[in-house]
């Protein structure tokens, strides 16, 4: 499969507000300002070992495209095209903040790179421990369809899920986490640190929007996960009674059915507040957008893709 390449970034951030009030993180810090992999002069982002498709976000000092002005902004947010890296409009976006579950979009890029589709997940009792949002229904020592998880891991945000999935691709979650943080290196995720494959606990996981932008280009590049995020609904084979799983997705576009969505995660804590990584498809562009500890990130999504889709019309 293609390797989603390393993220470019230029680090003027003209028209960055200052954030708004809000949680710290679990660590007792406050949101740290991170510097951005490579420091490139205004001009076209080259890479220096660029991947097979790298995604060069200009970060450039011209004014945004798009100016949305939110009575309650994210604390950090972009909207950018996927396949150009052209940034519209920007807020604070190196600026690391906790992502919640956002951190299983890196989890299912691991879990497909290393595990067929045929493979098979067992529920462990560690899987069944888990904390916060779940699949819910997983059976102790049951054998479940890998394909079957990646869906609870990325529809319903189940933990269980991705307990199981990284004790099935690592053989402990302790070596899984080490892969996560070791791809975020690969990739060049310069503000991005993961200490779980669930993001439950804010402490010591933690990225930004640029790094976010990167991790969604990464997973829609994959067929196999591309396919689950842009579903609404699924309803799968699953060894419990009546022997069908129903899962619904939580992205607001999604349930909203604002057009052209397609993917990608949702997420949530007191620490990180509600946080989107959302991507639609319009008139054969597709712009990705990234919002964290958001008021209304449904609402505030739907603006920015749709001045997003008019500005390049």
């Amino acid at each position: 499969m293609r390797r989603a390449g390393v993220l470019i970034a230029l680090l003027a951030l003209a028209g960055c507000g200052g954030g708004s009030s809000g949680p710290r993180n679990a660590q007792g810090a406050g949101a740290q300002v991170v510097a951005s992999p490579l420091q490139v002069a205004n001009g076209p982002a080259q890479a220096a070992d660029p991947g097979a498709r790298p995604l060069p976000l200009r970060l450039s000092a011209t004014a945004d495209r798009v100016s949305v002005a939110f009575k309650r902004p994210p604390r950090s947010g972009l909207l950018f095209d996927l396949d150009t890296g052209e940034v519209l409009w920007r807020r604070l976006p190196d600026r690391a903040l906790p992502i919640a579950s956002l951190t299983k979009m890196m989890t299912a890029l691991i879990v497909v790179d290393r595990a067929p589709p045929d493979a098979k997940v067992r529920v462990t009792k560690e899987a069944l421990a888990y904390k916060g949002s779940a699949v819910g229904v997983l059976p102790k020592g049951k054998r479940v369809k890998l394909e079957t998880m990646l869906n609870g891991l990325l529809l319903p945000s189940g933990n269980d899920a991705a307990i199981a999935l990284a004790q099935r691709t690592s053989g402990t979650v302790a070596g899984f986490v080490a892969r996560m943080n070791e791809r975020a290196g690969d990739l060049g995720l310069a503000c991005t640190r993961f200490s779980s494959p669930d993001g439950f606990e804010d402490a010591g996981n933690h990225s930004c929007a640029i790094d976010l932008a990167e991790m969604a280009r990464a997973v829609l590049d994959k067929p196999r996960l591309a396919r689950i995020v842009r579903r609404r609904r699924a309803v799968l084979p699953f060894p419990i009674k009546g022997g069908r799983l129903y899962l619904f997705n939580n992205n607001p576009l999604l349930r909203a059915g604002y057009p052209g969505t397609i993917g990608i995660k949702t997420g949530y804590t007191d620490a990180a507040g509600r946080c989107l990584v959302a991507a639609a498809r319009r008139n054969g562009r597709r712009l990705g957008v990234v919002l964290l500890h958001s008021p209304d990130p449904g609402r505030q999504a739907t603006q920015l893709l749709n001045r997003g889709f008019a500005a390049q019309a």
